[in-house]
């Protein structure tokens, strides 16, 4: 309370006071002559910051339009199973290698990775697939979830149990839902098998067949469920 009384007192004497007011601004003045060196160059690097990141979100937007356009027709290579042609180009038009390599940190670009991975992934490519999975991300959660799902089934081929298991259970706990839950919890059991984990696999293929009844993989959930509880028991 009496801080704030004599704060209150300050502020009306500087207001009241003429002589205590000019020699309140003597002071100010005082300082900003000594520093005017150093306050100039706060200024100046403050601009400098500024105008820099003005200039890099500019610069990324335009470049990841420019990015967008020329990556068109390597996505039309990428639907129509060209996939030589989507990643190289056709001698006219950019492939995706040359988006990622020539943009990068742009939208365009980060989509390209995951365009990219799957090309490898079908070629059996899987170290390569698996770099590229790796530098993409997204906001959707189906997207991602699906980019799991991928980055798991090259590890699997790779022989990295573990960091398949551990994607797949991204892809399973990204926003759960009855269409492709089930399909990444039946993807998890294998890898759970694959590792020697089996109380765990069969967990999982009874989490299917708990929650997932009206889903295409609870047979075959059940199926293995089955088997495994079998194996487990001898």
């Amino acid at each position: 309370m009496a801080t704030k009384e004599s704060k209150k007192a300050h502020t009306n004497d500087l207001l009241e006071n003429p002589e205590v007011l000019a020699e309140q601004i003597g002071r100010s003045e005082a300082f900003l002559k000594k520093n005017s060196k150093v306050l100039g160059g706060v200024l100046v690097a403050a601009l400098i910051l500024v105008g820099g990141i003005l200039f890099f979100q500019i610069n990324t937007q335009n470049q990841n339009e420019k990015a967008q356009e020329e990556m068109f027709q390597a996505v039309y290579f990428f639907e129509q199973d060209s996939v030589d042609f989507a990643l190289n180009g056709d001698g006219i038009n950019k492939g995706l290698l040359s988006i990622v390599e020539d943009y990068p940190r742009t939208d365009a670009a980060n989509l390209a990775h995951f365009y990219i991975g799957s090309i490898y992934l079908s070629q059996k490519n899987f170290q390569e697939a698996l770099d590229h999975f790796e530098e993409f991300s997204s906001d959707d959660y189906l997207v991602q979830s699906k980019a799991y799902s991928l980055i798991g089934d090259a590890n699997l081929e790779l022989g990295n149990t573990d960091a398949a298991i551990s994607n797949y259970t991204k892809a399973a706990r990204t926003n759960e839902n009855k269409f492709m839950t089930p399909k990444y919890l039946a993807k998890l059991a294998v890898a759970q098998e694959e590792a020697g984990k089996i109380e765990d696999a069969i967990k999982t293929y009874g989490e299917i067949e708990e929650k997932y009844y009206e889903s295409f993989e609870y047979t075959a959930a059940r199926k293995h469920k089955a088997r495994l509880e079998g194996l487990a028991a001898k």
